[in-house]
């Protein structure tokens, strides 16, 4: 049984690989720009661009099972075209390829992101509207967009299903993600305050193996919410600091002040030829919904995540043993 994995050098993509060669799978990753960072004579590795249909075709060769995570993910005010370009027109272009090839099952990656946030009193689950509105986040309608293509597949008679984590973290974090910068940053005391809110963070490996239960479990159509815990961003500089022994930001900057200064910080960490991580969009993921049922998740999957603090040390540990965190973490 050959399973394909798309943006397989990401940070899910990663621990997905990992897992599925641990079962012994016949595993084949679609290779973009990246070099995949795993080496394996059980691994076959495969140059495409999921925005050029006409690559896809030796990738899909013999294909049993896909996993779909290869998207662009942004914090900034993109452009709609570029987001419209992987994130919809490419899953369009997955789609298609899963039924012109008979694939058997396609497990697509979205996001807590693909879901309308409001009312942020009421709990988040599977029945949430989806981000469609005009003034939503262009990264958030662009998910929404890419599920839409998934759910024309489903009605065409793809065997497909749909899951939506959150905000991820865990090891194996090799291009270093949005996540992950951040949290660098907060663990090696580069960040002299906070802003409040936060994000419900979920351990990837967690992810990983509800994927992959549910790749055999899930009825065809179905979707699920993968949350974890939610922990705000001043308790998260905090257990960074006793973890890392780095300076606790003790200045919290109201949301006002946030929102203002972000336009500023953009074009300055694009001076520093950095990714910018402070942007109007990151303000407003952190007063997203707090509350974010994955009770779907457990009941059909067994889902369970771990505890936070335990996704943490594993996370900051990782990056420390390979060179990305220069702190000793302390257990």
């Amino acid at each position: 049984m050959l399973t394909l994995v798309t943006g397989a050098s990401g940070h899910i993509g990663v621990n997905l690989v990992r897992a599925l060669i641990a079962q012994d799978r016949q595993v084949r990753v679609l290779i973009h720009t990246h070099r995949f960072p795993l080496e394996d004579p059980q691994l076959e590795v495969v140059r495409g661009d999921i925005c050029d249909p006409g690559s896809l075709h030796p990738a899909f060769e013999k294909v049993d099972v896909v996993y779909h995570l290869a998207a662009r993910i942004s914090i900034a005010v993109d452009k709609w075209g570029q987001l419209e370009t992987i994130n919809v027109r490419g899953t369009r272009n997955i789609v298609e390829a899963c039924l012109r090839t008979r694939v058997r099952r396609l497990v697509h990656f979205s996001s807590i992101h693909a879901f309308e946030q409001q009312p942020l009193d009421r709990p988040l689950d599977e029945t949430r509207q989806s981000a469609t509105s005009p003034g939503l986040p262009g990264y958030d309608r662009s998910k929404a967009a890419g599920e839409a293509e998934i759910h024309a597949g489903i009605k065409n008679g793809l065997n497909a299903i749909i899951l939506n984590p959150t905000a991820i973290i865990g090891p194996y974090d090799y291009q270093t993600s949005y996540l992950g910068e951040a949290l660098i940053a907060m663990a090696g005391g580069k960040i002299p305050v906070v802003v409040p809110g936060g994000f419900d963070w979920v351990d990837v490996r967690d992810v990983v193996a509800a994927a992959m239960v549910a790749e055999t479990r899930a009825p065809a159509g179905s979707r699920y919410l993968l949350s974890g815990h939610w922990v705000s961003a001043r308790d998260l500089a905090k257990m960074s600091a006793e973890l890392t022994g780095a300076r606790c930001p003790r200045l919290v900057c109201p949301t006002w002040l946030a929102c203002a200064a972000a336009p500023l910080a953009t074009p300055a960490a694009r001076l520093l030829k950095k990714r910018p991580l402070f942007t109007a969009e990151s303000i407003r993921a952190l007063n997203s919904n707090r509350q974010i049922s994955h009770s779907k998740a457990t009941r059909e999957l067994g889902y369970s995540p771990r505890p936070f603090r335990e996704t943490l040390f594993d996370t900051l540990k990782w990056y420390a043993d390979n060179g990305k965190l220069h702190r000793f973490v302390r257990i």
